[in-house]
């Protein structure tokens, strides 16, 4: 085989078992609406999205699972940058069908939320299938997408990534973005 042919066999093998493609729901799309339990500073209280929607943007980001490692990282990255998103009447909330049990001190402890947004339990995943955020490794956990959704109800940005790093300035920046629409 010419080494071309090699390289073109290879990349159809790899496509082939490749994961299947970003499946996540698309910016123009009515977010589905829902009420879950929440805890905020170990608080235990419901949240409903379309009562938040009243009061400005939100942004929904679902990750994995409490207490591991990524998430760890991206609930201390979205408290360190909470005033940004309140400044712009942004409410956030992270959504996760991962070790629910361990959610109301996850929300409390300094290293990761600190009290300063909530995190809701999904236990069954159901709001992540209804946002096509599900963990394709490891089924009935959600995956890390995370959605901004207008006053409206409509979805206007929607960034997923196993990595956490980027996906509070991804949601910042869409929520300024949003400020700036009107």
């Amino acid at each position: 085989m010419k080494l071309p042919t090699k390289l073109a066999a290879l990349a159809l093998t790899a496509a082939a078992l490749a994961p299947p493609a970003f499946a996540a729901l698309k910016a123009g799309a009515q977010a589905p609406d829902f009420t879950l339990p929440a805890y905020l500073a170990g608080q235990p209280f419901t949240f409903k999205l379309a009562d938040a929607l009243k009061k400005g943007p939100v942004v929904v980001y679902f990750f994995p699972a409490a207490h591991t490692a990524g998430c760890n990282l991206e609930a201390h990255l979205f408290s360190q940058a909470i005033d940004q998103f309140k400044a712009l009447h942004a409410t956030v909330i992270g959504v996760t069908a991962g070790n629910t049990d361990q959610l109301a001190d996850f929300s409390k402890e300094t290293e990761h939320c600190s009290g300063k947004f909530p995190v809701a339990a999904d236990d069954g995943a159901k709001v992540a299938k209804a946002y096509d955020a599900l963990l394709t490794l490891r089924p009935g956990w959600s995956d890390r997408t995370s959605y901004v959704i207008a006053p409206s109800g409509k979805i206007s940005h929607v960034y997923s990534d196993l990595s956490p790093k980027k996906h509070v300035q991804e949601t910042l920046d869409a929520v300024k973005a949003l400020e700036k629409q009107g």
